[in-house]
């Protein structure tokens, strides 16, 4: 069964997410970023790009060639899944629905923003996975952003 991590009151969510997959992929997982709006997609990617002063976190699309050896993927839109995306260890949702095909990783993150639109899709996505048996790990980044 898939297990659920919970990242709540984050300040800066897509900083936040960069952070997630560049952690995963010191961990050696690959990590599939779900953002369902082109928009969105397109401002992960490019913070991606520079997230961090001293690295990069190589990434494309789900769609491209190069996406069977690449170890952080972006699906944007509607895409179906292809084969490299299937083989993610971590899905990493920065929609605002539950991804549809969640189930078929290891892991699947969370990241809630703060505000009230944030958090209240927030709770419906964790209702969800509650009600449906699903262990789920809560991290509040506002206390771990204090200690």
């Amino acid at each position: 069964m898939t297990s659920i991590d919970f990242y709540f009151n984050a300040g800066d969510r897509l900083g936040v997410a960069c952070r997630l997959a560049g952690k995963a992929l010191l961990q050696m997982k690959r990590v599939l970023i779900y953002a369902p709006q082109l928009e969105l997609a397109q401002k992960i990617d490019r913070l991606l790009w520079v997230s961090t002063a001293t690295s990069f976190i190589p990434h494309c699309y789900a769609h491209d060639p190069l996406a069977a050896g690449t170890p952080v993927l972006i699906a944007a839109g509607d895409e179906p899944i292809t084969p490299a995306s299937a083989g993610c260890d971590v899905l990493l949702n920065l929609g605002a629905e539950c991804p549809p095909f969640f189930e078929r990783h290891e892991r699947l993150l969370e990241v809630v923003a703060q505000d009230d639109e944030g958090r209240s899709a927030g709770r419906a996505r964790y209702a969800f996975y509650r009600d449906r048996g699903y262990a789920i790990r809560n991290h509040d980044l506002s206390v771990e952003a204090r200690g």
